[in-house]
Parts: structure tokens; C-alpha cells; sequence
């Protein structure tokens, strides 16, 4: 007689799969960390962004990481340091407080061309500037005030040049004390801004009038220089934008575009409250495309897309 064996029975119905015991969890550094040639952790990476942020009042979430590494590993190759741990050494040392500027210099977007965001210069010339320029004439102001503030490589305040002389020039009073402040963070991009030169395809939006106020450079084809006539009106200066401003006058028109993107709402507030202080009673702002003014804040009606003006 064969000997007896326990028969499974199997039960009706659907049959569930048995659970897999669960894995712990492992971090791992990714593949392209491992390949980096130069270190990077995060609380490098942490240390970097409260550093920039409490310079420049940029934000740098966790996702910016790769690009802050893109941008900075140039430096660090120039300077013959090995790893991020030791150019945050290097940077608090006395000798890198100069290397300080370049670090602003690299993270600082400079994404610009002539004649962005049209609306903006259409109103400048068919309801700022005329209503300025009348203010002048019947003597209620005696000078013309426009700031470009964040202008990097100066295509914006070169745009405002162009839309002024061509009203100034429309209304007899090319004497007149008018002047155009650009400022920036980045000296290099302030530096291309004083030169006034720039690739053909800068200038694809660049309405056709106003190509009068360019020439092509002698030495390169696909290279355009602003005319000295129009760069006459520029100031061009290096400002941080959440320190102290030298400016003691007011301005009629403020261009903050495409700036406040990367502060936070707190930084955005105390930026948006001192433009508005800088600003004439029924001057103009005018703020980027993805950008919004925050409700809490007063002084401001929206009278067109992202253009806003002081109220009287």
C-alpha cells in the first residue's frame, strides 16, 4: 500500500498571487552623478542656493540642480578646484570674494531679444511717451525718466531707445532731458550692453522702421552694432535689485520683466512696493509675460496685458 500523502485541496474562486516580501528602499546616486567630473552633493547643492538666494533673491528649487552644476563647472575648471565642497571653501576664503561676482554672472539667465514682448513697446509709444512728452511741453515735469531693470544684455533698453527717438523726434523736442537707466546684476552681460553689438538673429524682432538705428559690423556678416546716436541715452550700471538702490529720482516708465520669476512671494512683495515707490504718480510698469502682481499689494491698477500704472 502506497503511503499516505497530504492532498492540497485547491479552493474555488480566483486565486491571488502570494505577496512579495517588500524591498527596503535604497538611494542611489544616479548613473550621471556617478560619471560627473566633479562632485556634487546635495548639501552642496543646498549651500549654493541660500548663498545665491541671500545675494541675488534668486530661487533655485531642487530640480535646478543639474543646471546649477552645468553653469558652474566651468568655473571650477578655470580655477583648478576638484569638487564643489572645496569652491564653497574657496568662496568663503578671503580670496574668493572676488570669484563671488562670477558666480552671480554664471547663474543669472540672459535669454533677451529686441523688441520681446511687443504690447509692452506698443504702449510705450502710443500712450506713454506722448502723454510724457505732453506733460513736458505744458511744463507739469521737466525731464524724462525710463528705467530697464533687469536688462541684461541690454536688448530691452536698446528697444526703448528706438521707440524714444523716434517720439521725441515726432514731437520736436529731441533737446529735452531725457535719459534711459539699465541695470543688471551681471557685469558681463552689462559689458555687452556698453558695446552694442549682436548676432543678426537678436534683431528678428526688430520692426522695420527702426532698422535705421543699426549697421552691419565690418568684420562679421552675421554681426549688428547699435548706433552710437541711440546708445547716447543709456546708463548703463551693475544693481542687485533686492539691495539698496542709489537712485534718488523717480522714473515715468519702470520695464521689470521676466525678473520676479525667481523670488520668492516675500522677496516679490518688497521688490514690487519699492517699484512702485520709485515710480511718478501715473508711471508705468510693466512686468514679463508669466509674471503677476500679488493681490495684497496697493498702488497699482492693471490697465493692460501685464502693464500696470501708479494711481494718482
Amino acid at each position: 500500500m502506497a503511503d499516505d500523502k497530504k492532498v492540497k485541496i485547491r479552493p474555488k474562486g480566483k486565486i491571488k498571487p502570494a505577496k512579495k516580501p517588500e524591498k527596503k528602499v535604497r538611494f542611489v546616486m544616479k548613473q550621471r552623478d556617478q560619471k560627473r567630473e566633479f562632485p556634487f552633493s546635495d548639501d552642496d547643492f543646498l549651500t549654493l542656493s541660500d548663498m545665491i538666494h541671500q545675494k541675488t533673491g534668486i530661487v533655485l528649487k531642487n530640480h535646478k540642480k543639474d543646471m546649477v552644476y552645468g553653469r558652474l563647472s566651468r568655473r571650477l575648471r578655470k580655477l583648478g578646484i576638484q569638487s564643489f565642497s572645496d569652491y564653497l571653501l574657496f568662496l568663503s576664503s578671503e580670496k574668493g570674494e572676488a570669484e563671488v561676482g562670477s558666480l552671480i554672472n554664471a547663474i543669472t539667465t540672459n535669454l533677451t531679444r529686441f523688441f520681446r514682448e511687443p504690447h509692452h513697446f506698443v504702449h510705450l509709444s502710443e500712450k506713454a511717451l506722448p502723454e510724457i512728452l505732453e506733460n513736458i511741453k505744458t511744463g507739469r515735469q521737466d525731464r524724462l525718466r525710463i528705467w530697464s531693470a533687469g536688462c541684461s544684455s541690454g536688448e530691452e533698453p536698446y528697444s526703448i531707445a528706438m521707440a524714444l527717438e523716434e517720439a521725441l523726434v515726432a514731437h520736436d523736442m529731441l533737446g529735452i532731458d531725457a535719459r534711459i537707466l539699465a541695470t543688471d546684476l551681471d557685469t558681463n552681460m552689462l559689458q555687452r550692453g556698453r558695446n552694442g553689438d549682436y548676432l543678426k538673429n537678436h534683431f528678428d524682432n526688430l520692426p522695420e522702421k527702426y532698422k535705421i538705428f543699426i549697421k552691419q559690423a565690418e568684420d562679421r556678416e552675421d554681426c549688428y552694432h547699435v548706433l552710437d546716436d541711440l546708445r547716447r541715452y543709456i546708463a548703463f550700471k551693475q544693481l542687485n535689485l533686492l539691495s539698496e538702490w542709489p537712485m534718488k529720482g523717480l522714473f515715468d516708465v519702470i520695464f521689470c520683466r521676466n525678473v520676479m520669476i525667481y523670488f520668492d512671494n516675500d522677496d516679490k512683495i518688497q521688490l514690487t512696493q519699492r517699484l512702485i515707490n520709485q515710480l511718478r504718480p501715473g508711471g508705468f510698469l510693466m512686468i514679463g509675460h508669466s509674471e503677476t502682481i500679488l493681490n495684497n499689494i496697493d498702488g497699482l491698477e492693471l490697465i493692460g496685458r501685464t502693464i500696470y500704472r501708479k494711481k494718482q
